[in-house]
């Protein structure tokens, strides 16, 4: 899978639930395979180096279905984001709940 191009740079920690393309930009580790798309699960804590991060989470395939756990040490300015309309095309508003079914999200409270 190369770089999707649909994808935007992450300007911030990521967050369980985002979708991530990671690639040789978010570590050495990774300059030898082709890029895919992560899952992020948790984001650890603890300190490392300054703009590094480990993750865990689930490697995604073409179809958005988790089919590897992993633990990942990525640098941030490397990472970038899937925005979840292009992840799902034709969606709109409505978004994937984790069983699958598609819905229209509930009314926000002002």
């Amino acid at each position: 899978m190369s770089a999707d191009p649909r994808a935007t740079a992450l300007l911030r920690t990521p967050v369980p639930g985002d979708e991530l393309v990671i690639g040789r930009d978010a570590s050495v580790q990774f300059a030898a395979q082709p890029s895919f798309l992560f899952r992020v699960v948790s984001v650890c804590p603890k300190p490392t180096y300054l703009g590094w991060v480990w993750l865990t989470g689930y490697v995604l395939n073409g179809q958005g279905d988790a089919v590897d756990k992993r633990e990942i040490f990525v640098r941030l300015a490397g990472l970038n984001l899937v925005r979840r309309a292009d992840r799902y095309p034709g969606s709109g508003s409505a978004f994937v709940s984790r069983s699958g079914a598609r819905r229209t999200p509930p009314q926000q409270r002002l």
